[in-house]
């Protein structure tokens, strides 16, 4: 596509969680360092939410890469909307327990001996749970419950959870109290301001390989931001957008009026412009879009 244009060794706008793009960005990095302390504290539960697109997925997964694994055995639940049963055998596979066919005592029983035996060789087990709101009530509680194993001096694994807002409010109820009071710990990740959006952007160009001087100027990136409601997601779309459509061009600089054309060509972007604006641009953007679609199409030689 646009890579060998500008220069990139790969595309630094992509939505896989790669945590080589991870920017020490304030509230991520407050978060990243919780956790860590939390965890070597021997905390059991820690919490942190955030919007859609704030970037908790990449967070856990930079959590995972950051754990010694001489200290630390890993068990990660990307899929939390599973039953109890569900749930604890995800979790006994995890730990290369086979748990077909085996009742719950037995489960439990084989989870505990599995436990004991890391304690035993110095390493905390450590449970990260994505896209909690999802989980049914009945799971959390079933989780709640494996955080009984424990011996006289320390619990035999801790909890990370990771979810958006609307686990706040399920955590709220009544019935799940006994979990709630066992947080420790909780995060929410804020949205990028203008500045964080500007050095995120040229943070992801120079990791993907581009050098020189950033070709999204100031504006472009007020205007991603004001747009994206710095969330991290919708920057990636429109700032991949608006590098195809300053490529369609054949221009080396990403100037605000492909930003624009971007957002416009964007659902769930906020177009930062006036009204008489808004009236034809999604027409022009749609245009550019095509012609650059076109354009990337030819060259990589696509069509029979």
């Amino acid at each position: 596509m646009y890579a060998e244009h500008f220069g990139l060794r790969e595309l630094p706008f992509t939505l896989t969680p790669n945590t080589r793009f991870f920017l020490n960005l304030a509230s991520h990095q407050e978060a990243l360092n919780l956790m860590l302390l939390a965890l070597h504290s021997g905390d059991g539960f820690i919490k942190v939410v955030g919007e859609v697109g704030t970037g908790k997925t990449l967070l856990c997964r930079k959590l995972l890469n950051t754990l010694d694994d001489n200290h630390y055995v890993t068990v990660f639940i990307p899929n939390s909307y599973l039953s109890p049963d569900e749930f604890r055998c995800a979790v006994a596979s995890e730990l290369g327990i086979y748990a077909q066919e085996k009742s719950n005592h037995d489960l439990l029983q084989s989870l505990t001996e599995r436990l004991i035996e890391y304690a035993h060789r110095g390493q905390r087990v450590v449970l990260l749970v994505d896209e909690v709101q999802a989980m049914p009530d009945e799971t959390i509680e079933a989780l709640r419950l494996l955080t009984n194993l424990e011996t006289e001096s320390e619990k035999l694994f801790q909890v990370v959870l990771f979810g958006q807002p609307e686990l706040d409010k399920k955590l709220d109820q009544y019935s799940l109290r006994q979990l709630k009071q066992r947080i420790t710990y909780s995060h929410c990740l804020k949205k990028l301001d203008e500045d964080e959006v500007r050095g995120y952007i040229n943070w992801r160009m120079e990791t993907a390989g581009y050098s020189g001087m950033p070709p999204f100027d100031h504006e472009t990136c007020a205007a991603i931001a004001k747009a994206s409601g710095g969330v991290p997601r919708l920057v990636n779309i429109l700032a991949h957008k608006a590098l195809l459509a300053a490529f369609g061009k054949g221009d080396d600089r990403v100037s605000a009026t492909y930003a624009y054309r971007a957002i416009a060509d964007t659902e769930g972007a906020d177009l930062p412009a006036s009204s008489q604006i808004k009236q034809w641009l999604p027409a022009v953007a749609a245009v550019i879009t095509v012609a650059a679609i076109t354009w990337t199409v030819t060259v990589l030689g696509l069509l029979p």
